[in-house]
């Protein structure tokens, strides 16, 4: 799956996310005691012990307002973890979080919903079944119990 890039929430985006969220909040930091809470700003499961924060999230609405595309009813937000403080981001080039079933939402240049699809073996195979439609220029990995974004994949 080297021919994809999977993209964290921005360093600056997560910055605004901890002082209010899109949907206005302020983030309230806690200790994950338990940790292995998917963190959407460094593509990692927590480890016990870390501060992070609940934030809820708009991806497409970022997405549109820095390419001036128009997502309209596709404009959601929803919850997602991150570290509570500044963290370095990724580590891997690897796509995290397809060792469980997901579903792989396609989205059009405009922001459209061009379709989905559950995921529960083949992740790879999957992306590139996603990908094979010219019109789709990327693709979020959405949790299956919450629907919940996981992260945004392009093609390299």
């Amino acid at each position: 799956m080297s021919h994809y890039t999977a993209h964290a929430i921005p360093a600056h985006v997560l910055k605004e996310l901890r002082d209010r969220d899109d949907a206005g909040r302020p983030a309230v930091p806690v200790t994950d005691e338990e940790g292995g809470a998917p963190l959407r700003c460094c593509l990692r499961h927590s480890v016990s012990g870390e501060s992070i924060t609940l934030v809820s999230y708009a991806p497409l609405r970022r997405w549109a307002a820095a390419t001036g595309a128009d997502p309209g009813a596709y404009d959601e937000q929803g919850p997602v973890f991150v570290h509570a403080e500044e963290c370095p981001g990724p580590s891997g080039a690897d796509l995290p979080f397809t060792n469980a079933h997901r579903v792989l939402r396609r989205y059009s240049a405009e922001g459209r919903i061009l379709g989905g699809q559950l995921v529960e073996r083949d992740f790879a195979a999957a992306l590139d079944e996603a990908f094979d439609d010219p019109s789709v220029a990327f693709v979020h990995v959405r949790a299956v119990e919450y629907g919940c974004f996981y992260y945004e994949v392009t093609r390299d």
